[in-house]
């Protein structure tokens, strides 16, 4: 195996994973509807996240612009000022403040986001201070034409973010996607070689590509990296100009589903027990069977 030098097949060489602070927990997802109402979203979030926390969970995951309706016309009237924070930023503040008073890891789904004159799909993830611990943009924009199922371009409105986001937090190493960035697999391979535990993609796969793509994606990148991978999607709303496939999981480092949920609102906690990666990667030593003289990944800002 040295004959085809695996420590070459990622450039910077893969760090080795990270010993983290906890061996178990449980993460909750959070699968909720949308509406209109953004103050009625943002109470609903809340509420949804103290139910997690009260079932166990010490990390909880939102779905994908949760405050607001999925199309190009609310991205601009339901966008945030992130970083003047306060009034300028109702969903983002109430996420701080849950995740410091309920003493829990919020990866909080995504939303717009407004800076200077650019919109963005943006992921805070806040840590049991409630202190924002990283700020993922989403990577990959949805930009999708399937005759007569379905067309949709988030660049009219939205701009591609420049960072792929890999947070330490009290429950692990966390890389973040948001949906259409789980169809990369370089961005998790990018991930899994900076040592993270666990992939958090808050999506809202459409009802074309979800029933087919949506857990094999999902799978896919769990398998191919031996890591655990969570989703989290809003509740299906048929009545919506955007129909959400739903079907929020957790995935383990051999592929196999933990657990998901159908298309209604629901709130899943499953534990997540890190041995397991260590178990499967020595079960399948895929990092020592890499063809590094053959193909590289490589991480251009590290």
């Amino acid at each position: 195996a040295s004959a085809y030098k695996p420590e070459d097949a990622r450039v910077p060489p893969a760090l080795q994973l990270p010993a983290p602070p906890v061996s178990k927990f449980k993460i909750g997802l959070c699968q909720l509807s949308v509406t209109a109402d953004k103050e009625r979203n943002i109470a609903h979030a809340r509420k949804a996240i103290e139910e997690a926390v009260g079932k166990g969970a010490k990390l909880v995951l939102l779905p994908e612009i949760w405050n607001s309706p999925y199309s190009n016309d609310s991205f601009p009237v339901y966008a945030e000022d992130i970083e003047a924070g306060g009034d300028a930023a109702p969903s983002f503040s109430m996420l701080s403040e849950a995740a410091h008073s309920l003493g829990v890891t919020v990866v909080g789904g995504s939303i717009p986001e407004r800076s200077g004159d650019h919109l963005y799909n943006t992921c805070c993830v806040f840590g049991t201070d409630g202190k924002l611990k990283g700020k993922h943009r989403k990577i990959h924009l949805f930009d999708i034409d399937i005759p007569g199922k379905i067309t949709f371009k988030e660049s009219k409105t939205l701009t591609a973010g420049q960072h792929p986001t890999i947070v330490d937090t009290e429950v692990g190493r966390i890389g973040i996607g948001i949906c259409y960035d789980i169809r990369f697999q370089e961005l998790a391979m990018l991930y899994a070689a900076r040592g993270a535990h666990l992939l958090c993609y808050p999506g809202a796969f459409n009802m074309t590509t979800g029933p087919l793509h949506w857990e094999l994606l999902q799978r896919a990148r769990a398998a191919d990296n031996q890591l655990y991978v969570a989703t989290c999607s809003p509740a299906r709303a048929t009545g919506a100009g955007y129909t959400a496939w739903g079907h929020s999981t957790l995935v383990g480092p051999f592929g196999e589903v933990i657990a998901t949920t159908e298309h209604d609102e629901a709130i899943i906690v499953e534990e997540i027990d890190y041995s397991q990666i260590e178990l499967r990667r020595s079960n399948l030593p895929l990092e020592k069977q890499r063809r590094g003289d053959l193909y590289q990944l490589l991480d251009v800002q590290r």
